[in-house]
């Protein structure tokens, strides 16, 4: 079967956030009939983009915010009209939100509320009963919600236990009260700003393995080629990062990597990409996904009064107790058990990244069918460079795609919106063309 979509053909696509509104949009330009089903209330926004939070602040400046890679001003102008921003501003993400909706009703894109629960010949399921006909599908399912730690009792821990701090459990704390966040990257820094904004002036301790806490945007900075040859080696690509920190400056040095990661990653063999997950990644991530300066202001403020501590260790154990938990946890490099008592516990360890634990009904079903298959790396869905779903019987489907951050294994950059956006228009114009 042909995967190019003939005119009168019904194109689908599965999942209403950031990567399914961008893919929708790309296929509408290029003038597919396209269908976006998404099962919350509202389709352009997803988790990201859907806090209604003034302070949780886009990661990147508004000029690099465009849906529209063939218009990399797109955003920033809007943005500059609803806002009188500019374009090295960063802008809240639910503003962001609302721009994404807005293109949805600017292409004429209703979205279809429901849970697609099964694919069939030329069709989605929907739970309940429903049919949309679809003659080739984009899955878009984003970033799953946090796996719960091991040895937690959720159900013993009640509401001091916060799963999804985007929905609430962070109210009815007092000044002498203690929260531990479990995780200390992206959702840590949100949830200790949220805590802050609304009046919290108790104390934030936060746990990780490492302990590394993202870093913070310079100035200005430029997209630049890397200045020499690179080869997909985790020694040799540490090394090269150390000499031009030394150089440059850690900003530019990783900042250099951004127009190759993904072919690094393409061309590093499967022991090296193991490699790099087990060893580097954390610092990857930490270095590489950067938080506005207002919101690092913020958060080195709360470390300067010993509002926020940041840590590295493991956790022990939590015991519910009257009014809270008793956590216990061990210090990286220390023998000795520390013990905290918190009002709230909140799982900021970040989104689930293998599918077959991610209770998806979709994904659960597609993988018993063999439809699709988990990438060789369990963090996403087995994809090709052009975005086809890979089943398991190592065929690519010309009539399902994948695009978005559950594409890591094959693209590893796969979040930002650049590079979800490239991919929207590379599946739109192979569905297309």
């Amino acid at each position: 079967m042909s995967g190019t979509v003939r005119p009168g053909r019904q194109l689908a696509v599965i999942g209403g956030g950031a990567s399914g509104t961008l893919q929708a949009l790309h296929l509408k330009r290029a003038g597919a009939d396209v269908t976006l089903i998404e099962r919350g209330a509202t389709a352009g926004r997803g988790v990201a983009y859907g806090t209604t939070r003034p302070e949780h602040l886009l990661n990147v400046p508004a000029r690099r915010m465009s849906a529209w890679a063939d218009d990399p001003g797109h955003f920033s102008r809007w943005y500059a009209d609803v806002a009188g921003a500019t374009e090295e501003d960063y802008a809240p993400r639910m503003v962001y939100g609302d721009y994404l909706t807005g293109q949805l009703a600017a292409e004429g894109i209703e979205a279809v509320r429901g849970e697609a629960a099964d694919l069939a010949d030329g069709a989605v399921l929907l739970a309940g009963g429903g049919r949309i006909a679809a003659d080739a599908v984009v899955l878009a399912p984003g970033n799953f919600p946090p796996a719960t730690p091991r040895g937690i009792d959720t159900a013993a821990l009640g509401g001091i236990w916060v799963d999804d701090p985007w929905t609430g459990g962070l109210d009815g704390l007092g000044p002498k009260d203690v929260v531990f966040l479990l995780g200390t990257g992206l959702t840590m820094v949100d949830v200790a700003l949220t805590l802050t904004a609304t009046g919290f002036r108790g104390r934030m301790v936060a746990l990780s393995r490492r302990g590394l806490a993202p870093r913070v945007h310079g100035l200005r900075e430029p997209m630049v080629p890397a200045r020499e040859d690179l080869v997909p080696d985790c020694i040799a690509m540490l090394q090269r990062v150390r000499a031009r920190t030394a150089e440059a400056g850690w900003r530019s040095a990783v900042h250099e990597l951004r127009t190759v990661t993904q072919w690094l990653w393409g061309a590093a063999d499967l022991a090296e990409r193991r490699r790099f997950l087990r060893h580097l990644r954390p610092w990857w991530d930490v270095h590489r996904h950067k938080l506005a300066p207002a919101v690092g202001a913020a958060i080195e403020a709360m470390q300067a009064e010993a509002r926020l501590a940041v840590a590295a260790g493991r956790l022990v154990s939590v015991e519910p107790v009257e009014g809270g938990a008793e956590i216990s946890f061990r210090l990286r490099g220390k023998e000795q058990v520390k013990q905290l008592r918190a009002a709230r516990i909140v799982n900021c360890t970040g989104p689930e990244t293998d599918i077959a634990r991610a209770g998806e009904p979709l994904l659960s079903a597609l993988l018993a069918k063999g439809r699709i298959r988990q990438d060789a790396l369990q963090i996403g869905i087995d994809v090709d460079p052009a975005c086809r779903a890979i089943g398991a019987d190592g065929t690519a489907s010309e009539t399902l795609s994948v695009i978005g951050p559950v594409t890591r294994g094959t693209f590893w950059e796969s979040v930002a919106v650049p590079d979800i956006r490239a991919q929207a228009a590379r599946v739109a114009g192979r569905l297309t063309a």
